[in-house]
């Protein structure tokens, strides 16, 4: 029989020992992101797959904000992050460190997002796009890697932070559960 876990039998760690806790060597820049319940919602999704932090780029969001916490419930306190008001401050900082890029756009040479392999050892930074316009053709030109998710219904895209659940979730999740 079934039953719902309670919060002690989850085991869930505290904001300071998640922030002391290893993570993966992943980022991920949010480019323009206009939805503070979307940039909450990915605040959620970087915590519960343990990224290193989250670049928050021109006029996306940033904490502390009430409508943004509302979605992170509190991942915004765990998860580091760091704003940019150029995203290609961003990139160029992340390329400084040694930071794969990668986007996850729709791209004329793009890589199926089944058909990728993530390599959890490489330092990758993830740029997700605004919600109408996508990832900047700027932020493209730095991109060794262009990630899409394929569709089959009659909808052009998906919500971003729908998007960063599925690809975070095919980057570090069932395959990797090293930590």
């Amino acid at each position: 029989m079934f039953r719902k876990l309670t919060m002690p039998e989850l085991g869930r760690c505290s904001a300071e020992e998640y922030r002391q806790q290893p993570k993966w060597p992943l980022a991920v820049l949010l480019e323009n992101v206009r939805s503070l319940q979307n940039v909450g919602a990915i605040f959620r999704t970087a915590d519960a797959f343990a990224v290193e932090g989250l670049a928050l780029c021109g006029f996306t969001g940033i904490p502390p904000h009430r409508e943004l916490h509302r979605a992170a419930l509190g991942a915004e306190l765990s998860v580091p992050w760091e704003h940019y008001q150029q995203p290609q401050d961003a990139v160029n900082a992340y390329m400084a460190r040694g930071y794969t890029i990668v986007a996850l756009e729709q791209c004329k040479g793009s890589t199926r997002l089944e058909q990728y392999q993530h390599d959890p050892t490489q330092k990758t930074l993830l740029i997700l796009g605004n919600e109408v316009d996508g990832v900047s053709e700027t932020l493209l030109a730095h991109c060794t890697l262009c990630l899409e998710i394929p569709q089959h219904g009659t909808k052009h895209s998906l919500n971003v932070a729908t998007a960063a659940g599925i690809a975070l979730w095919a980057m570090v999740g069932v395959k990797n559960q090293q930590y």
